[in-house]
């Protein structure tokens, strides 16, 4: 892929008119872990999608590797991980000028929490952007919020 440029927020409750629809988004079913958290190396499933993912160092800028696994190369990665197994639903909510809301609802050790990132196409896009109210706080660059923390 190349480099990522994203920014994340983080949501105390669902606003009612979008809580109220989600069905109407689309929406990918994800199970992941870590192999490593520095630099950070992922196996995920996303629906019926396998991918082992390399991070570089940063949190609104950095590098981003997909390579595609099928279900037996996943299965056999995940045990090897180390921390928590994450588990989330991501809802993909189009927001003007062609952006992308990603709401990612979470399960088992961290039911309740919900992070919303949006990725951009270069860092000043990212900078201009204004986040609606209902995106909540910026957590852009709280390793607290990064799932990498919240696996281990």
């Amino acid at each position: 892929m190349g480099i990522e440029i994203e920014r994340k927020w983080l949501l105390n409750e669902l606003p009612e008119n979008i809580s109220c629809n989600l069905n109407n988004f689309t929406r990918i079913e994800m199970t992941q872990a870590y192999l490593c958290r520095n630099p950070v190396i992922r196996v995920r499933k996303e629906n019926d999608i396998f991918v082992l993912t390399y991070k570089g160092s940063g949190y609104k800028v950095r590098e981003e590797y997909n390579l595609s696994l099928n279900e037996a190369a996943f299965n056999e990665l995940l045990p090897k991980c180390s921390g928590k197994v994450i588990q989330k639903s991501r809802y993909l909510i189009p927001l003007d000028g062609e952006l992308t809301a990603e709401l990612d609802i979470f399960e088992l050790e961290h039911k309740g929490l919900i992070l919303l990132e949006v990725e951009f196409k270069s860092e000043s896009e990212a900078d201009a952007f204004e986040a609606p109210t209902w995106f909540g706080t910026e957590v852009t660059g709280l390793k607290e919020y990064t799932n990498s923390y919240l696996s281990s």
